[in-house]
């Protein structure tokens, strides 16, 4: 298994937070960096929320091996052009370590405060299979251009990528999502999924993949989603008051716990947190980010990801 680090800056980070959360993620050697892209939340009066791909171009000089996600951005942010543009100079000013995450957008109250157009979701469907392959076509991984109903490219853009620069789909959706994720990602990332939902959007996934002629073990399965353990049980019991005194939303520690264990995410002391872990490896997780919401907690950070791999 192999882990990253998910931040919600939306929720007040500056980007000299998000700096020092990424180079943390660096310095205890994860895998991944990653943050959301919202430019606000419901509930939330004026919350500090920074750009996405800002922010990652400006990480991308002031880190140095770890890579950075956008996990992921809305495809009514931006169009394909602009999104290819800031992906492939971030890729560059990173050394080809940029992971592209893209989804369809849920949030219709962030769109509504900056004007944003919020088409319905199955338009907003459409445009994320119309993006994803304008996005192969100017990355220069499918020879020709591409002409859809709402895009169209003439072909491959400059710069292009210095890396793989792996596009992320990721989603909720038990069908859908994951056989475009198969078809057109290198990436899928499963997010607030039921506990036991996971095997049968992987097996569509993949089945996706082999169905579009691609290698079905190359599609990387990825699960994002909260976590609270400890090496015992008094430590899980701090910890899981630490969560609950900083949590965003006020919620209990029971509450927090509750909600971690009906998705089958790591809770528990250790013993418990990793048999959980083995069993998402074992329905085919194979990259999981720990998401953290609330103040900055390093020293939890630290024993959460000790704890989880040892």
């Amino acid at each position: 298994m192999r882990f990253g680090l998910m931040t919600e800056p939306q929720l007040g980070m500056t980007y000299d937070e998000l700096l020092r959360a990424a180079r943390f993620a660096e310095s205890i050697g994860l895998d991944v960096f990653a943050r959301s892209d919202h430019y606000g939340f419901m509930g939330l009066d004026a919350p500090h929320a920074t750009d996405a791909l800002a922010t990652l171009a400006g990480l991308a000089r002031d880190t140095e091996r770890i890579e950075l996600c956008v996990l992921v951005s809305p495809i009514t942010f931006r169009h394909p052009a602009v999104m290819a543009k800031n992906a492939a100079t971030i890729d560059e000013m990173s050394g080809g370590r940029l992971r592209l995450g893209l989804g369809t957008g849920w949030t219709e109250h962030e769109h509504t405060a900056y004007g944003l157009p919020f088409p319905p979701w199955q338009e907003r469907f459409l445009r994320l299979e119309e993006t994803l392959i304008y996005l192969r076509a100017v990355f220069g991984k499918e020879k020709t251009g591409f002409s859809g109903t709402y895009y169209s490219a003439q072909g491959p853009a400059r710069p292009a990528p210095t890396g793989r620069l792996p596009i992320v789909v990721g989603g909720s959706g038990a069908v859908r999502t994951p056989r475009l994720a198969g078809r057109l990602a290198d990436e899928y990332n499963i997010t607030f999924v039921p506990a036991g939902g996971i095997p049968a959007r992987v097996e569509k996934a993949r089945q996706a993949a082999e169905e579009a002629g691609r290698d079905p073990e190359s599609l990387l399965i990825s699960l994002m989603g909260p976590a609270i353990t400890g090496p015992d049980e008094a430590a899980f019991r701090r910890n899981v008051e630490a969560t609950a005194a900083s949590d965003p939303f006020g919620r209990s520690g029971d509450v927090i716990v509750e909600q971690l264990a009906n998705h089958g995410l790591p809770v528990g002391a250790g013993p418990q947190a990793r048999d959980i872990l083995e069993r998402l490896a074992a329905a085919g997780v194979q990259l999981f980010y720990l998401q953290h919401m609330g103040q900055l907690d390093f020293r939890l950070l630290e024993e959460l990801f000790t704890t989880l791999n040892p």
